[in-house]
């Protein structure tokens, strides 16, 4: 059985993501597909086949990415970090974890590489928009998931104004949140059912199984080891482990709450298929002020692209889109190109439309993949 699954962004492909039950045969991969310790399993540009579609069901792989000839031409994405770093992050998060449960120790410093060139590539890409939609296999959810929140934690500290050496110590903190689960039982961690109540409350024990590994290091601050202590705290005061609310919960721990909820959103599990962008802004904006801090939500909210390149929408006019571009000061008014009509006709001559410029036309919503056929 392969470890975590991820997919590689490619620039230059127009890609949809499709539900692994719905691939065919002779559909092309888009983005490579490579596990936590960087070994390729499926290359982008390869044909699908019953059996490839067979082994991702297998390694519960609930979705990937394929090209769509919809477009004549590509469609831009750019990542807000590189490939590159993705990958170092996944291996390093999997290789930390893995020693801590056989020898009770990890290398902090190979922590604090990875989360050093994150901050440096997220530093040189303030201007670009989240368009977070990597695959994760259920049974290894934790890593990415991890990388994921490090990123989305920095890049809402940033919006705060967080000097560089603080924005260093929440990125360890947030990328280091989740280390208590090495301590739970896999098969509650990855139980696909409800649990009972005595698995739940142990599942609530990471957070103290965590804070108690990090205080150990002092090569990690120990505001940094709160963020595994306080990050399911609650704005309400009806979180765990301690029942802490408002500003009682330190402002790193707050930052990360918002990041890990967002990211759980977005990810397909066991128990449900990922959630759409808009839709998990949706919930989180509902959650700010009760369950999450709601400066830290807004600012968050602030990086994240509402429409991400290559979702469809739908026009007032009834026309189907496909977000070319993204407006960083207007989210909400993205750049589109109009390929379906109100019928889902494919239109013979595309034509391209910037809604920032335009005042009579909006967004009615989100156009889910299987709303649209594929080309």
């Amino acid at each position: 059985m392969f470890d975590i699954i991820y997919q590689l962004y490619h620039k230059g492909d127009f890609v949809r993501r499709i539900k692994t039950v719905n691939l065919k045969p002779d559909m092309v991969v888009a983005r490579t597909i490579i596990d936590s310790d960087s070994r390729v399993l499926l290359s982008s540009g390869m044909c699908l086949n019953e059996q490839y579609i067979s082994r991702l069901s297998e390694l519960g792989i609930a979705s990937i990415f394929i090209k769509d000839g919809l477009l004549d031409d590509e469609v831009l994405v750019n990542d807000i970090v590189s490939e590159q770093t993705r990958a170092e992050t996944v291996k390093v998060i999997k290789t930390s974890f893995a020693k801590l449960e056989k020898s009770s120790n990890f290398n902090v410093q190979a922590v604090k590489n990875v989360v050093n060139n994150i901050l440096d590539e997220l530093l040189n890409n303030s201007n670009i928009l989240v368009h977070l939609t990597d695959i994760r296999s259920f049974d290894d959810y934790t890593f990415g998931h991890s990388v994921n929140v490090c990123v989305l934690s920095i890049i809402t500290a940033l919006s705060l104004g967080y000097s560089e050496p603080k924005l260093k110590e929440l990125g360890v903190g947030a990328l280091l949140h989740d280390i208590g689960k090495t301590k739970i039982d896999k098969e509650i961690l990855n139980k696909p059912g409800d649990l009972t109540p005595e698995e739940f409350n142990e599942i609530q024990r990471h957070t103290e199984y965590g804070f108690n590994i990090l205080r150990e290091y002092m090569e990690i601050s120990l505001l940094s080891a709160h963020i595994a202590f306080q990050h399911h705290e609650r704005w309400d005061g009806n979180g765990y482990p301690r029942g802490l609310g408002g500003l009682d919960i330190h402002q790193y721990a707050r930052i990360v709450a918002v990041a890990d909820v967002y990211d759980a959103l977005l990810a397909d599990r066991p128990y449900r298929p990922a959630y759409n962008v808009n839709q998990a802004l949706n919930i989180l904006t509902r959650m700010a002020g009760s369950y999450l801090d709601f400066d830290c939500v807004m600012s968050l909210k602030s990086n994240v692209a509402i429409y991400p390149i290559g979702s469809f929408v739908q026009l007032t006019t009834g026309d189907i889109c496909i977000v070319i571009d993204v407006n960083k000061n207007n989210p909400a008014r993205p750049k589109l190109r109009i390929v379906l009509d109100k019928n889902k006709k494919r239109i013979a001559n595309p034509r391209e439309i910037d809604l920032s410029r335009l005042k009579t036309i909006m967004i009615t919503r989100p156009i889910h993949e299987d709303e649209v056929p594929f080309n």
